[in-house]
Formats: structure tokens, sequence, C-alpha cells
């Protein structure tokens, strides 16, 4: 378990393993979501790196899907 402390700036350090094990990097930006008492804090993705995610993605019958809601 790693800890850190937040400053009078309101920042706060990202242990090293965790910058290396996620691949982090300066300037990087995140978008953060409340969860209970808990901060998730996700890596915000350029569109370029997202391109093909959903390939293959059976888009069939959607839109009925949606509407039987």
């Amino acid at each position: 378990m790693h800890a850190a402390t937040l400053t009078e700036k309101f920042q706060i350090g990202i242990p090293k393993a965790f910058r290396d094990d996620l691949g982090l990097r300066a300037g990087q930006q995140f978008v953060f979501v409340a969860k209970g008492d808990a901060i998730i804090m996700i890596p915000r993705r350029e569109i370029s790196e997202v391109r093909g995610l959903l390939k293959g993605a059976n888009t069939e019958n959607v839109r009925d899907r949606t509407e039987r809601s």
C-alpha cells in the first residue's frame, strides 16, 4: 500500500510504482470520479487512442433494444 500527502495547494504526488506500472507521463490529463468516500482517477485518452476500440461490436438491433426500455 502506498500513501501520499495532499499539499496546501491541493496537489498530490503519484507514487513512482504506480506511474511506472500504468505508464503515466507528465502533462497527462485525468478524469476524477467520486465513489463513496474514494476518488477514482482515470487517465483521459485522446480520440486517436480509442480509434477502433469497438471494431467488431455487434450493433444490430441496438435501436430496438433501447426503444423497448
